[in-house]
């Protein structure tokens, strides 16, 4: 799926990646999600932030820019003691319910703050090789998409590894 907004050429787009752990829990690999959306635009037309970026579309805006863990069963965590659909306790929550906000706080908490969204998007790009700020997810597809090295419709750039930022 690449509706909008995620094809907003003024928006960071969030993809999604499933985290895998090992039985002690600690972090084994991360792989693109089934249920991330991406792709190119039929709307809307590429802006310079993606130009030369192999694996974006030629004239259309392409998403995502960068993903976060979005998977259900292995997202975020939440308490709630009220029902919710029909479970109350811990329960586990994913999608880009999770994935945006997760990276809109990484990027505020890292206090690398661009003037505007394309600004931002343009800073994404121009570091997408550095593996100090995001792992290249090389596996996983998405619909008819499928994660690899470099730019995809599935994870984009790669997950975003945390403070270090930008």
């Amino acid at each position: 799926m690449n509706g909008y907004p995620s094809v907003s050429p003024y928006i960071v787009s969030a993809g999604g990646t499933t985290i895998n752990r090992n039985s002690s829990g600690a972090f084994t690999s991360e792989t693109g999600w089934s249920g991330s959306g991406g792709g190119p635009s039929k709307y809307e037309t590429k802006l310079s932030y993606q130009n030369n970026v192999a694996g974006t579309s030629s004239t259309r805006r392409s998403a995502p820019d960068l993903s976060f863990d979005a998977n259900p069963h292995t997202g975020v965590s939440a308490y709630d003691s009220t029902q919710c659909q029909n479970s109350s306790g811990w329960l586990v929550f994913g999608g880009t319910s999770v994935s945006s906000p997760s990276l809109a706080g990484i990027v505020n908490l890292a206090g690398h703050f661009a003037i505007n969204t394309v600004s931002e998007l343009g800073t994404i790009y121009a570091n997408r090789k550095n593996t100090a700020d995001f792992r290249d997810i090389l596996s996983g597809t998405a619909g008819s998409f499928s994660a690899k090295a470099g730019y995809d419709f599935v994870t984009g750039v790669g997950s975003d590894l945390g403070l270090s930022g930008k």
